[in-house]
């Protein structure tokens, strides 16, 4: 059914990366997919800033710690080890989301989202952009 899994994950979103991944791993054992774990740093004025500043050391210090984390939790996941990889990028998150799955062939986006509250309807929610930009299938687990 399924080849190449996407989970997005934000290292800071325990219980949504949990749920998240329940999903995806019942896929992948059904279909003997594999599963990539992305965590996007979102960029922002302030980090842009800091950046033209000279700040890489904080580029560097986020990349460390997101690196451990996803370890952390690609150790967790019970599939052989050659069905689970992980990568980070920085940029916009509905972006990058959609660039890797492309890159990587992920024919399944699996996402951790929030109930939906007013800020969220008004300004959009990293899961529901997705959803409308997505070349591939896209389950929102909450």
């Amino acid at each position: 059914m399924y080849k190449s899994i996407l989970v997005p994950v934000d290292i800071m979103e325990d219980e949504l990366t949990r749920k998240a991944l329940e999903y995806a791993v019942y896929l992948a054992k059904q279909s003997d997919a594999k599963i990539r774990l992305l965590h996007v740093f979102p960029m922002s004025t302030t980090i842009i800033n800091s950046y033209e500043l000279g700040y890489m050391e904080l580029q560097d210090k986020a990349a460390v710690k997101a690196q451990k984390k996803l370890e952390e939790i690609a150790a967790t996941i019970d599939l052989p080890k050659d069905r689970v990889s992980y990568s980070m990028s920085f940029g916009s998150v509905r972006d990058e989301i959609v660039e890797v799955t492309g890159q990587i062939g992920a024919d399944l986006i699996v996402i951790g989202s929030k109930r939906p509250n007013i800020k969220t309807h008004l300004l959009g929610s990293n899961a529901s952009s997705i959803v409308r930009y997505a070349t591939t299938s896209v389950l929102i687990v909450r």
